[in-house]
């Protein structure tokens, strides 16, 4: 399988990268990656903007003391045009600040472009997202939050990107839940046409449950209401239908509330790839990949042992004649590639599933089902959501919080901040900020987070003002605004950016570094990285709007060069906080 292409998305330390691999190649007959010349923000006191350290490890692969294979590379660098002349420092860093006159033109050009300097991919490319992926006749619980928020950011960093995203909500809408669901439904006396809340459902389908387990009668007779299910029995298929109906209509609440872009058609349910399993199976059989081992078909993808060192087994046909979520799933692998041409799957799928997507994944690999394409495969996995006391997020009597509930708490809390910040605003105004607010926050928290660790949950956390939050940033989004506003007359877009001041300098870098971020959020699918850069950006603002008069500034150039890169970061931080789905009101 192919690696994924990056967008050429223009960056310094990409730039510097390129000078130092030329530089190795000339003065020392090495080869190195961009990724090898380690260019890196120099930290605080260092006179620098940039460092690299890659004397240090080349030092050791050539047997040259590192400072002395540091002038080697300074002797050779070539960057006049980009950099002041290097600086050696310490046991061999090498120091790079960039050309004031450089970083001018380099922002003048971005404070001109609404898209802050991010180019569109030179080839589009068709990313398919397996996200949120809920269950009909249930409600969406806390455990649906992360996927469905990553996967939601995904997709839009991929279409702001250029690319083609195919979103896929691969719901459980099929096989014996569903034949224990309704055959309760149906001993109950429920018939299609009556109305069934999910409330109802859900209750249902934990009694159904419970039953299941305990009374082999019904259990039986579930497994035969699974089969009338899928001969297509008129009764058990209109009542399937509308509990699927009213699951979708409790998600479509849900993912407005939540903001995120599912759409119903993007509704891929299990049921959807019924009529392909058997195909799986006979295509794996007929290419000797699947064999029956004690009654059931399996293949054994190399690679995969259980703990007694044997080859683990892939069941895609039970014994019973039933097929499995791996049939399903390589099902799904072949819709994909074959019918909606993907360049990319990306499943946004929990932690726990990381072994089964393996084995999925070498299956359809060995199967040939990539295509000529070369279709990258992907698990983009992600940890739990706990608790204050680092347990898994339930309710006292023992549940998974209901993810209504959830965003609905965010959101009165939120609504009290705004009361108390501005009593005098508006109700409807209020609550439109307060959704933006509290919702944002939920999210950001979920994103600023390292995506494969767990985090804890805490609505007071989520909502301060200070810190690594969405409130954070959004208040000092609307701050700018409002100092825009008193401005009057806004300079015009071709304005010169002057960046004569330490806080500017700081403030213009990392604002070059916006498309940059974007390409690694593409290439690494982990949204905590813009995250951490939009936190970074409003902090040098901050420090940009405490330290540098922006309307009192003299003389006029000046003022313009403040209040252009007082939009500029607006647009970022409004571009940014629109990747991760969140608002970015212009007054709070």
């Amino acid at each position: 399988m192919r690696v994924w292409a990056p967008t050429s998305a223009s960056d310094i330390e990409v730039e510097l990268a390129g000078r130092v691999v030329s530089a190795a190649r000339a003065a020392l007959g090495v080869e190195l990656s961009l990724e090898g010349a380690v260019i890196r923000p120099a930290g605080p006191g260092r006179n620098a903007d940039f460092q690299s350290n890659v004397a240090l490890a080349l030092a050791k692969q050539i047997g040259r003391p590192p400072r002395d294979v540091a002038g080697a590379l300074v002797d050779m660098l070539e960057v006049d045009d980009l950099a002041e002349p290097p600086q050696i420092s310490g046991p061999g860093f090498i120091n790079f600040s960039i050309r004031r006159d450089w970083l001018e033109r380099r922002l003048s050009v971005v404070a001109a472009d609404e898209r802050a300097g991010v180019p569109r991919a030179a080839t589009e490319q068709v990313v398919v997202v397996d996200y949120s992926a809920p269950n009909v006749a249930k409600e969406m619980h806390v455990g649906h939050l992360r996927s469905t928020i990553i996967g939601d950011a995904l997709v839009r960093t991929l279409a702001f990107a250029g690319h083609r995203p195919v979103p896929q909500n691969h719901v459980g809408d099929w096989g014996t839940p569903f034949g224990m669901l309704i055959e309760a439904l149906h001993e109950h006396g429920w018939a299609a046409g009556e109305a069934h809340g999910i409330d109802d459902l859900n209750a249902f389908y934990q009694a159904a449950r419970s039953r299941f387990d305990a009374d082999a009668g019904f259990a039986r007779r579930a497994r035969e209401r699974v089969v009338a299910l899928q001969a297509g029995d008129p009764a058990t298929v209109a009542l399937w239908k509308e509990l699927v109906a009213e699951s979708e209509r409790h998600f479509a609440d849900v993912y407005r509330t939540l903001g995120v872009l599912i759409e119903p058609e993007h509704t891929v349910g299990e049921s959807f790839y019924n009529d392909r399993l058997a195909q799986v199976v006979d295509e794996l059989e007929r290419k000797g990949l699947a064999s029956v081992h004690d009654g059931a078909v399996c293949v054994f993808p190399p690679g995969f042992a259980n703990r007694d060192g044997r080859p683990l087994p892939l069941i895609i046909r039970k014994r019973d004649g039933g097929y499995t979520y791996a049939t399903t799933d390589l099902a799904a692998v072949r819709y994909r590639v074959r019918e909606l041409a993907a360049d990319r799957i990306v499943y946004v799928v929990g932690s726990p599933q990381r072994q089964h997507l393996e084995m999925i994944f070498a299956t359809a690999d060995l199967a040939g089902w990539l295509g000529d394409r070369e279709t990258l495969l992907e698990h983009v996995a992600f940890g739990s959501v706990l608790d204050e006391h680092h347990k898994m997020l339930r309710t006292r009597a023992g549940v998974a919080v209901k993810l209504g509930d959830l965003l609905g708490e965010a959101v009165t809390r939120a609504a009290a901040i705004l009361d108390s910040r501005s009593p005098d605003l508006a109700r409807a105004e209020r609550d439109r900020l307060a959704a933006a607010v509290g919702i944002g926050a939920v999210k950001y928290a979920d994103l600023a987070a390292d995506r494969e660790k767990d985090y804890v949950f805490s609505v007071d956390r989520m909502l301060a003002l200070d810190g690594n939050t969405s409130v954070y940033l959004q208040y000092a989004n609307a701050r700018i605004h409002s100092v825009l506003a008193r401005a009057g007359e806004l300079p015009d877009p071709s304005t010169p950016i002057l960046v004569g001041e330490p806080a500017e300098r700081a403030l213009g870098l990392k604002l070059l570094a916006f498309p940059a971020v974007v390409d690694a959020v593409l290439q690494s699918m982990d949204p905590h990285r813009l995250c951490t850069y939009l936190y970074a950006t409003a902090v040098a603002f901050s420090a940009f709007y405490e330290t540098c008069p922006i309307l009192a500034a003299e003389p006029a150039p000046t003022r313009d060069s403040r209040l252009a890169l007082a939009q500029t970061t607006s647009r970022v931080l409004t571009l940014g906080l629109g990747l991760l789905g969140i608002d970015a009101p212009e007054h709070l």
